[in-house]
């Protein structure tokens, strides 16, 4: 081999083991399985070049391992049976403490946030097997909804399991909710995927009866 087709091997070595580590400090575990997937390709093709080849099968497994789960995920996204969706009481201790558990975290997206929960407030846990990965909290006045917390855990953070809660809109309408009014200081709000329509800074969802 030449000096330049040297330099770029290493740089091809060094680039995948690179990012095969940088895949797992991921908290997302589809963005954790898609970088290691790419990883594993990028480390096919250096130790198929040097024709170690025991490498290069071991790398091909993780690419169809990886391949495996992000397909299964990428199909559970939307899915209303990978997801439930439970009503809690808006003072219920485990609520409390998901809350607390990721209090900084929510604070990033919910800058305004502050947990006062009263009478007119409801509360849902989005939940995947017995794993809770997204709260949503609502404070109701009148016939509208405004949406106090729409939260996911860092984990699931390419998804979006609040999508549930607005989704099965006989939860709200049976509540006597017509309209859904997200915060203006909300930061990456997803509602645009999701019937609701943009009003000034904030999203609007009209609730079906």
């Amino acid at each position: 081999m030449t000096w330049l087709s040297d330099h770029w091997l290493d740089v091809l070595g060094w680039g995948g083991s690179a990012l095969l580590v940088y895949s797992l400090l991921q908290a997302s575990v589809l963005r954790l399985r898609i970088l290691n997937a790419i990883a594993c390709v990028i480390l096919i093709v250096f130790n198929g070049v040097l024709e170690v080849w025991p490498m290069v099968g071991m790398n091909t497994v993780l690419v169809a391992i990886n391949a495996w789960f992000i397909v299964k995920m990428l199909r559970e996204r939307h899915d209303e049976k990978a997801f439930e969706v439970l009503q809690v009481s808006a003072t219920d201790e485990y609520l409390r403490h998901v809350l607390r558990v990721h209090g900084e975290d929510i604070l990033r997206f919910n800058p305004d946030f502050v947990h006062d929960p009263g009478d007119t407030h409801d509360a849902f846990l989005v939940q995947k097997g017995d794993e809770t990965v997204g709260v949503v909290l609502l404070r109701e006045d009148g016939e509208t909804a405004n949406v106090l917390l729409d939260y996911v855990t860092p984990r699931y953070r390419d998804f979006s399991p609040g999508e549930f809660v607005w989704r099965r809109s006989g939860m709200l309408a049976d509540r006597g909710i017509r309209r859904v009014v997200t915060p203006p200081s909300m930061v990456g709000a997803y509602y645009d995927r999701l019937g609701f329509r943009r009003e000034g800074q904030s999203w609007v969802l009209d609730v079906a009866g």
